[in-house]
């Protein structure tokens, strides 16, 4: 009889969290199970928490961004050890065997699985996924605030790989929060020239420290128009909806405008931006599996972390207050107390 994992569970959309417990089952053949040493709490599952998205089921344990040692492994399981420092992030298993997952792109498997899309997250004592999900993380990165990478880091650091950004490019970022943050850094590190866009003048020096070379209020027509024609890549890291349309103006020829942030309103984007200069518009889901490994990596290097607040995960609901409130800076993480 499998041992019963002690969690936080929300009863329903938007309902405060409350102890759970469930049976997980046995273990697959390829899967392990990860004792959670600390758990990140992102935007994303706030969104699962009130079902923003439509996709959550009830009682949901939320919870995507993991940092934890294995404790059980199925027969099939290969390259890891019980006592390996791994992470997990949003997805915790893809099929294997169709032709996006043969080439490498797993992220983009027709039949992935999210850790909390219809099973049980990180937000309790253990939590299981396919063995390939489980990324050992280097030495370096200390387990208390490294889970947001692998959620945050690598949403923003795949397209870097994926589009070929060169040393020499002007990027821009808007939005500094959670997922802006890890962004500044990355960019800076990675030698292009950044640019961020805030609505929050206050942070300037924050976002400098950063990585920022030059900071622009999201609001100011003056600093936009002056920035026409000059950025090779726009990332997008917000979730609210802006005036795509003026940012459009910014880029440069074959410049892109690239979603990281779950805007859920339409784009009032035309197409003649898009033919004049022949710029493009794109989004993309966190990444491959060797790109987590590459980003831990780079990481680990040039020493990007997560700016991190803690909380005991008994006080879950209270960590999830502070992060509605907009007052997280910039990521917020718990640890269990069971």
């Amino acid at each position: 009889m499998t041992q019963p994992i002690q969690a936080w569970a929300a009863p329903g959309p938007a309902r405060p969290f409350e102890r759970f417990s469930y049976d997980p089952g046995a273990l697959k053949a390829d899967e392990v199970e990860i004792q959670v040493e600390y758990c990140g709490l992102c935007h994303s599952d706030l969104s699962m928490w009130t079902n923003e998205w439509g996709l959550s089921t009830y009682p949901l344990v939320p919870g995507h961004e993991v940092v934890g040692r294995i404790v059980a492994r199925g027969a099939e399981v290969r390259g890891l050890a019980d006592g390996d420092r791994v992470g997990l992030g949003w997805f915790a298993r893809s099929c294997m065997h169709c032709a996006q997952c043969l080439a490498g792109d797993h992220h983009l498997c027709a039949r992935a699985e999210a850790t909390i899309v219809g099973r049980h997250g990180g937000f309790a004592q253990r939590v299981r996924c396919h063995f390939a999900w489980a990324v050992r993380l280097p030495a370096a990165l200390p387990s208390a605030s490294s889970g947001p990478l692998f959620c945050g880091g690598i949403t923003v650091f795949s397209p870097l790989m994926e589009w070929g950004v060169s040393p020499t490019d002007r990027v821009g970022v808007v939005g500094i929060g959670g997922l802006g943050h890890l962004a500044l850094q990355y960019l800076r590190a990675w030698g292009c020239h950044v640019t961020a866009f805030t609505s929050q003048a206050g942070k300037a020096a924050d976002l400098q420290s950063l990585g920022a070379h030059r900071v622009v209020a999201s609001g100011d027509d003056r600093a936009l128009a002056g920035l026409a024609g000059t950025l090779d890549l726009l990332l997008v890291a917000t979730s609210a909806p802006l005036d795509w349309a003026r940012y459009m103006t910014t880029l440069a020829p074959r410049g892109r405008l690239h979603f990281v942030g779950a805007v859920l309103a339409p784009l009032n984007i035309g197409a003649f931006s898009l033919i004049s200069g022949q710029k493009s518009v794109s989004g993309s889901p966190l990444g491959r599996i060797s790109t987590i490994a590459r980003m831990l990596d780079f990481s680990e290097r040039h020493k990007v972390a997560p700016v991190v607040e803690h909380f005991p995960m008994s006080r879950v609901n209270d960590a999830l207050a502070h992060l509605q409130s907009g007052k997280a800076r910039y990521r917020i993480v718990l640890k269990p107390d069971f």
